[in-house]
């Protein structure tokens, strides 16, 4: 059964989509934990990172790549954003396929909850 994320990538659900290529999705998180929340979703679906594989190395340094991207084009490059993997359920994880959690428009105090 595809999750919520394949069914985002594939258009099915809507979404607010600020990014999309060939590889990647990103849209704005319906649940916001910063003034600016974004998930940047593999197209692959990639249950977590410990599940990802040596051939999936070019699809993770091109999304960690669109990071950047995505901060210019949206404008939050200048004064930082944070960037957060939940990998498994006491992580964080609510959805079963890897996602980049990107966060910024506030100050990101340290530790993180």
């Amino acid at each position: 059964m595809p999750t919520l994320f394949e069914k985002i990538c594939s258009g099915e659900i809507p979404a607010e989509i600020v990014h999309e290529d060939e590889y990647c999705v990103c849209f704005r998180d319906i649940a916001p934990q910063a003034p600016v929340h974004l998930l940047l979703v593999p197209r692959k679906a990639i249950v977590r990172l410990e599940k990802a594989g040596i051939d999936d190395q070019l699809l993770l340094g091109h999304m960690l790549l669109m990071v950047g991207q995505i901060a210019r084009e949206q404008g939050f490059d200048q004064h930082g954003f944070r960037l957060v993997i939940n990998n498994g359920p006491d992580a964080g994880e609510a959805v079963p396929h890897l996602h980049l959690h990107i966060l910024a428009g506030r100050r990101l105090d340290w530790p993180p909850g």
